[in-house]
């Protein structure tokens, strides 16, 4: 429920009308039901008022006659005749019920009453009243009859003295069946009322907040749509209200966005092109000057200094042109899609031992020391050994040039499901700005050293392709002055999908100095070049 409330608009909508209109009607039936119920009772009250104080006025002159009759009359007689004369104003069927309770609590005297009523239904607190102010009072109550029957009722006293007798209290008892009736009535009918409007008011909202939400959700559809290279999608246009004119901008917005993507693909297409045309003519030129360039080599020593100095110059910088056209063509393969694995079981420690020594004469030329570490007793994997030897040599050459002459720490690990190899430096390190561009194509760390110090800047990038290719990881991990760490991390199987490294990316030194893990890291959620 926490989740369709979170992602649907429709459904939070539709709720908080729900319950902002609960809250509005229960306020409303309630004042009305108070309204009703006052009205009701305020009616009640003053006729029943009116009609105990005309009936205490009649029974207080019947007192009166009876005691002033030549005839002796009994007590008994006396509260019958007022009893009764009163109890044939109620009508037929009777109004109201008469008691007529002896003020005396010897009990000498008669009390009488109609139609069954108990003097229970008196409230004691109103007999109290009554004797104390000696005036008429009134109050809610269940009126109880001889039989067991109750009713709710309003019950009017005020005290009656009978010369012959002594003092009385007479009182009213009037049942409100008939009002109870009308407010049960009128309470079902109001609550009926309310909770029919809420569901309509519910119904309302959903229907006008589809209306809303639909265009949104279908923007949505089609976004994603888009999004996956559906290029054609668009949204369907009803009317020309707000939400018309919306999904009219919407659909001019994925036009032109289609229009450039198509531009950008065209573009990207004949720059492709042009790379891999360039780069298969120049071959043949490149391979005519190569022999001209290896004949004026190797005669260098008939030749003057400045001359011979030339030829060694032009040797190197064709090496690097050959390293550049050749890096170019791979970068096209991959651009076409035509980049394939040529798989097998390899070794991946022996594999890195031989690219280690393979770089030792670079090692040698710049003065530093590689170690090896190899922490696993299998670390075979299938992969393409030549594209795996690529990219050990450009991490190794990367470090070596880049490692400031310190030693080069190189590690092999493994488990169940994968091989990883870490090249760790200690030499210039990387921001965190140059990690994000570390892998990008032609990026150089500091573009103001001298071209003759690293290769093309299309190392990496190539690195990062073969990596993709075998599923793996190339991940990156440096600090300014602290070196850095690159970690291949490659699947033991072609169909097993990564999920955690063997080796950290962060290494131990640098953590055991306190450094922030997630600092100088391109391996935060989804790793740098993970595929």
């Amino acid at each position: 429920m926490t989740s369709l409330w979170r992602r649907s608009l429709l459904v939070r909508i539709t709720a908080t009308t729900l319950a902002l209109s609960l809250v509005v009607i229960g306020v409303l039936v309630v004042l009305l039901l108070s309204r009703i119920t006052s009205g009701l009772l305020e009616s009640a009250e003053r006729a029943s008022l009116t009609e105990a104080s005309a009936g205490l006025i009649d029974a207080q002159r019947i007192a009166s006659v009876s005691t002033t009759g030549t005839a002796s009359t009994s007590p008994s007689s006396i509260v019958d005749t007022i009893v009764a004369s009163l109890a044939s104003r109620a009508g037929s069927p009777p109004q109201y019920d008469v008691l007529l309770l002896a003020g005396d609590i010897s009990g000498a005297a008669p009390e009488r009453g109609t139609n069954l009523v108990t003097d229970a239904s008196v409230p004691p607190a109103l007999s109290e009243t009554i004797a104390a102010t000696g005036t008429q009072a009134w109050t809610y109550t269940e009126i109880r009859y001889l039989d067991g029957r109750t009713a709710p009722g309003l019950v009017v006293g005020a005290p009656l003295t009978i010369p012959s007798v002594g003092p009385y209290e007479l009182y009213y008892l009037f049942p409100l069946v008939e009002e109870q009736s009308t407010l049960d009535l009128v309470r079902s009918a109001v609550v009926g009322t309310g909770v029919l409007l809420v569901l309509l008011l519910s119904a309302i909202a959903l229907v006008v907040t589809r209306q809303v939400v639909a265009p949104v959700r279908s923007a949505a559809r089609v976004a994603e749509q888009f999004s996956e290279g559906h290029l054609r999608e668009r949204m369907t246009v009803r009317g020309e209200d707000d939400l018309a004119r919306l999904a009219t901008s919407f659909n001019d917005m994925a036009a032109s966005l289609e229009d450039q993507i198509h531009r950008l693909e065209n573009l990207s297409a004949v720059q492709q092109r042009f790379v891999s045309d360039v780069s298969h003519e120049l071959r043949t030129p490149l391979t005519t000057i190569r022999m001209a360039a290896d004949l004026l080599f190797e005669d260098r020593r008939h030749y003057d200094a400045p001359t011979a100095r030339a030829a060694e110059l032009l040797q190197t910088q064709l090496d690097r042109f050959e390293t550049l056209l050749t890096d170019l063509l791979e970068i096209s393969r991959y651009d076409a899609g035509a980049a394939a694995l040529d798989l097998d079981t390899v070794d991946l420690s022996a594999l890195t031992r031989r690219a280690v020594e393979a770089m030792q004469p670079l090692v040698d030329d710049h003065g530093t020391a590689v170690r090896l570490h190899v922490l696993a007793e299998n670390c075979s994997a299938e992969c393409d050994p030549r594209r795996v030897d690529r990219i050990l040599r450009n991490l190794l050459g990367n470090a070596i040039e880049h490692g400031e002459s310190e030693p080069i720490d190189v590690t092999v690990g493994g488990d169940d499901e994968a091989v990883a190899i870490t090249v760790r430096d200690h030499g210039v390190g990387l921001s965190d700005e140059q990690i994000t561009h570390v892998f990008d194509r032609f990026w150089r760390a500091d573009p103001a050293r001298a071209r003759t110090t690293g290769g093309t800047g299309l190392g990496l990038s190539i690195a990062q392709e073969d990596t993709r290719l075998h599923a793996g990881w190339l991940e990156v991990w440096g600090v300014p002055g602290g070196g850095a760490c690159f970690r291949l991390t490659l699947p033991r199987r072609a169909d097993v999908t990564l999920t955690t490294s063997p080796l950290p990316l962060v290494p131990p030194d640098a953590a055991a100095e306190d450094q922030d893990p997630a600092e100088g890291s391109a391996a935060l959620g989804e790793p740098q070049g993970a595929s």
